[in-house]
């Protein structure tokens, strides 16, 4: 059924013998609009703009080739899952929100969703790990219900270079089976106040209980607030790799941090951040937890620039990882997030802490500027490092700590306050 008017489209939702509605022109002033299980809302570039939340999704809906307009604070699409949605070239202003509770199957597709404008930073619940709260993201895709749903997610965006989304960007948690997940260009700011501890956000965040195949990053993630990590995984993946440019201007906001477990992780294009505390890349222990968290990690280069912002630092094992064009670090000490607490750190190049275990090599070698900045600090766990440069313009090059071990291959280590050290 062809509808071109606010009355006729409401009266074709209301009608479960109507199987698809197809939009054509814009409609505005519409209120939140649920379709019949089964329907199909289709549109040749269509719009339709709502005065409070949109477009309501029941079972075996699909939504295509739409735009879907509300205020940013308010959900464009939303649906409590059972059986099976789909959402095909849809563009929105609003959160998409797609949460299941019930013990009901269902599969989500979704084949390009660009999610313009939107803001979740009141949204509740939020996931917890270790007392910290994560913002649900411009796309959201949550299962707190017993049955386990499957997803295939491709070409997923939210948010623009210098107006991001606010809140997380695309947000998979809970038992779920993703074969895909794949996202273009994400631009996020949480808009956390600094010196938050409790609160964080992401711009592509894999959360507690979801098992995603591949995780791909095909476009740029960016942030640009405090707390904002670039990607976040506290689930299981089983291959995640970036293709472009992880990059973050904001306090504390670290470019790839794991709590779950990844089976190979490979980042293509640089890690940059800039703000205080912005980590490159971080593997944190969780009291428990045995066996390589990371298996494989690879990266093209980490660049760090602000104070207490540490290259790579790993409190759990990673089986191998290796950097291509170096790792820099810039800055001195200061304040950082860790595990839900504020903490002094110094901008080591590679920092490795109890729990933490690699064997690693770093070509274009690994490089730290910052006063009282080390090369390579390990500081009760275990590093075999090979076919190294390291250089510390006011640290040591390599320094070990505690009950820290390092094994040193074919490395080459220079430090203005030693080139090893051992401190006992």
């Amino acid at each position: 059924m062809d509808v071109r008017t606010h009355e006729e489209l409401v009266a074709a939702a209301g009608d479960t013998g109507v199987r698809q509605i197809v939009v054509r022109g814009t409609l505005t002033g519409l209120p939140a609009l649920t379709l019949a299980p089964g329907q199909e809302l289709v549109g040749d570039g269509a719009t339709l703009a709502f005065a409070g939340d949109g477009l309501v999704l029941t079972r075996d809906n699909t939504v295509s080739g739409l735009r879907i307009e509300v205020e940013p604070a308010r959900r464009a699409i939303r649906a409590d899952i059972a059986g099976s949605l789909r959402l095909v070239g849809v563009t929105t202003v609003g959160q998409v929100q797609l949460l299941a509770t019930a013990d009901v199957d269902g599969h989500i597709e979704v084949d390009g969703l660009d999610v313009v404008a939107a803001d979740t930073r009141d949204r509740s619940p939020r996931p917890e790990l270790l007392g910290v709260g994560a913002m649900q993201g411009a796309f959201t895709l949550w299962n707190t219900g017993p049955a386990m749903l499957t997803a295939d997610l491709r070409g997923i965006s939210a948010g623009r270079d210098g107006a991001p989304v606010r809140g997380s960007g695309v947000f998979v948690a809970g038992r779920l089976e993703v074969r895909l997940l794949e996202t273009a260009a994400v631009y996020t700011d949480g808009g956390i106040a600094e010196g938050t501890a409790d609160t964080i956000s992401g711009g592509v965040f894999v959360v507690s209980g979801a098992h995603v195949e591949f995780v791909h990053n095909r476009g740029p993630v960016t942030t640009y607030g405090v707390n904002d990590m670039v990607l976040d995984n506290w689930g299981e993946v089983d291959r995640w790799t970036a293709e472009a440019p992880l990059t973050s201007y904001g306090r504390t906001g670290v470019g790839m941090v794991n709590f779950g477990s990844i089976g190979t992780l490979r980042i293509q294009a640089p890690i940059e951040t800039h703000g205080v505390g912005a980590r490159g890349f971080n593997v944190y222990r969780l009291d428990g937890f045995t066996g390589p968290t990371v298996e494989s990690a690879e990266f093209e280069s980490i660049t760090t620039h602000g104070d207490a912002a540490i290259g790579i630092q790993l409190g759990q094992p990673v089986g191998r990882l290796t950097v291509h064009k170096g790792i820099t670090t810039a800055g001195a000490a200061g304040d950082s997030l860790v595990r839900g607490a504020i903490v002094r750190q110094v901008a080591h190049a590679v920092s490795i802490v109890p729990g933490g275990a690699v064997e690693m090599r770093v070509g274009g070698g690994i490089h730290a500027s910052g006063t009282g900045a080390d090369g390579v600090r390990v500081d009760g766990g275990t590093v075999r490092l090979s076919d190294t440069e390291v250089r510390a313009g006011d640290g040591a090059g390599v320094r070990v700590t505690g009950t820290g071990g390092v094994e040193l291959h074919n490395v080459h280590a220079h430090g203005a306050h030693g080139d090893v050290v051992v401190e006992r």
